[in-house]
Formats: structure tokens, C-alpha cells, sequence
């Protein structure tokens, strides 16, 4: 089996047994991140480069040593130093990319749709590396491989994901995947960073935090996206983190051995507490397994199936 796409643009409209492909590949790459020599030689010959016109840490740095561990040439654009400055397009941007015989482009954008722009114009192979409020595929896809390795499955897991639901791309990708999969998805957050239509996507919505993690199997904090927000959402940070904050006592309300994740960066003692980020959480391993899926998602978009 193999992806029925060129791209990866979002988690909606995948079908289980692609997700289930994409997991089960990132299975087979997790061990090489454990080896001395980290590499495979899956993808020697092939270029990819990372586009990111928004800052990043964990996506383009795990994007870089997923390319490089696959033996991929890989190379990062800053845009800030690039002929963007200069005014040049994206399309124009991507174009020159191209010409230069890319053979997957990753990209970052703030306008949701700039990905799926690119798809349409180009030959090479484009991966969503999150895009303005619309969707962050590869996060759903670590996030779910995630909770699968830990709990053994997603399906019938009851999944809360909590915060800035309005503003997060994250969320959304986590909703289809998570649907799609078979989990009970619970949301919360503040109405004012809460999309009015959102339980059409699937979802269960909360504005009381307590009643949303209570028995809950997995938790997912957002960060507060302060840099995509109008003024006034919220009275203030201490406001938000007493009603929306994790602390240990509020985790007590879910299951005993209920997964506490986040795909940083964590706003500390605002979304989550520090005891329980530093202890309970799986949010280290939610960055470990980024690398191990971001190289299932590009040795499948090159032609790679299962077992190769």
C-alpha cells in the first residue's frame, strides 16, 4: 500500500489505513534514531528542502534529522535572508526551489491554503509543515503514534484537548486523525477561543475544564497563540491558567494513567504547571517520535511502501 497523494496537506480526508500506514512505517524508522550511526540509506539522491516563513524548533529540526537520517541532502531556507525579503512571491520562491531539482519541499506558512497552492502548481512533493490556522498534519500524525505506542491503540480512547482551540492548527489536524481513528474527542477552552461550528468536525465541546478531563485517557494541552489573537479574549494570564491550566490536581480528575501531552513550545504554569510537564508527561517522547514519523511521511511520499 502506498499514499494516494504526491503531498501530505492535512489529516482530513486521509483514510485510516493511510494513517495506519504512515504509523507503522514511523514504527520501523524509530529504532535508527537509537543506532550508533543514525542513517538509512532510504533516500540517497534525494533533496529536500524546509520553507518556513514562521519560527519553529521541533518541526524544522526534526524535519532536517528525519532528512538526513534517511540519507536525503537537506537544506534549510530562512526566509529572512532569502529573496523573500527582496519581495519575491511564494510561487515564485517555490518555483526557483523547484528548477533546482527539489525533491520535496516542506513548508511553513502563516496563510492557511499556501501548501495546497503550491500542490497545485508544482511537480515535487509538498508536506504541510503547518499553515496559518488550518492544519499541522505531521503533529496529528506524531501525536497519534504517540498515544498508540503508549495506550496500544487509539480507538476508543476518550482523547480532551484543552486551550486556544480557535487559533490552533494543531487541534484541527488532531480532530480529523483522532475521528478517523475511532477516539471520543473532548474540546475545551474559553468561548471566545472556540470556533462556533467546531462539534461538526467531530468533537464534544467543554468550557469547564474539570468536566472536561474528567476520565479522560489522554490529555492535550495547547499553547495560548498570543501572536495570533485579537486583544480581549481573556481577562488575563493568571485568569487563564486558574480555569484552563493543568495542574496535578486537576490531572487527578482523568484516568489514573491518563497521557499528558503538548506540542510545544509550553507556556509554564499558563497552560501546564512544571511538576507535572516535567513528570507525568510524554511530551519528550511526543518530540522523539516526531523524527521517526516526519521520516515515514517523506520516505512514503518518494515512492517507499511499507517493508522497503
Amino acid at each position: 500500500m502506498a499514499l494516494a497523494s504526491k503531498d501530505l496537506l492535512g489529516i482530513q480526508g486521509m483514510t485510516a489505513d493511510e494513517i495506519g500506514l504512515i504509523l507503522d512505517t514511523a514504527s520501523s524508522f524509530k529504532d535508527v534514531s537509537e543506532r550508533d550511526i543514525k542513517k538509512v540509506p532510504s533516500l540517497r539522491g534525494k533533496t529536500v528542502i524546509n520553507l518556513f516563513y514562521e519560527a519553529s524548533t521541533r518541526t524544522r529540526t526534526s524535519f532536517e534529522l528525519a532528512g538526513k537520517r534517511l540519507s536525503a541532502d537537506v537544506l534549510n531556507i530562512a526566509t529572512s535572508t532569502s529573496s523573500v525579503a527582496k519581495g519575491e512571491t511564494l510561487l515564485d520562491t517555490a518555483r526557483n526551489i523547484e528548477a533546482m531539482k527539489c525533491d520535496i519541499l516542506i513548508l511553513r506558512h502563516f496563510c492557511s491554503g499556501a501548501p495546497e497552492f503550491l500542490a497545485s502548481r508544482l511537480t515535487s512533493s509538498i508536506i504541510n509543515g503547518g499553515d496559518g490556522f488550518h492544519e499541522h498534519p505531521t503533529q496529528a500524525l506524531l501525536d497519534m503514534y504517540t498515544i498508540r505506542e503508549k495506550r496500544g491503540r487509539i480507538e476508543g480512547l476518550t482523547v480532551t484537548i484543552v486551550g486556544d482551540i480557535a487559533h490552533s492548527r494543531v487541534a484541527r489536524s488532531n480532530i480529523y486523525g483522532l475521528n478517523t481513528m475511532g477516539a471520543e474527542i473532548r474540546i475545551c477552552g474559553p468561548a471566545t477561543m472556540m470556533p462556533r461550528d467546531i462539534e461538526r468536525l467531530g468533537a464534544k465541546k467543554y468550557h469547564d475544564m474539570d468536566q472536561a478531563v474528567e476520565g479522560a485517557d489522554v490529555i492535550m494541552m495547547l499553547r495560548l497563540q498570543l501572536e495570533r489573537q485579537a486583544t480581549g479574549l481573556f481577562p488575563g494570564v493568571r485568569e487563564y491558567a486558574r480555569l484552563y491550566g493543568l495542574s496535578r490536581e486537576r490531572l487527578s480528575r482523568a484516568k489514573q494513567d491518563a497521557l499528558v501531552m503538548h506540542p510545544g513550545p509550553i507556556n509554564r504554569g499558563v497552560e501546564i504547571s512544571s511538576d507535572v510537564a516535567d513528570g507525568t508527561s510524554v511530551i519528550l517522547d511526543q518530540v522523539t517520535n516526531g523524527v521517526a514519523v516526519r521520516m515515514a511521511v517523506m520516505f512514503l511520499l518518494s515512492g517507499g511502501a511499507k517493508g522497503d
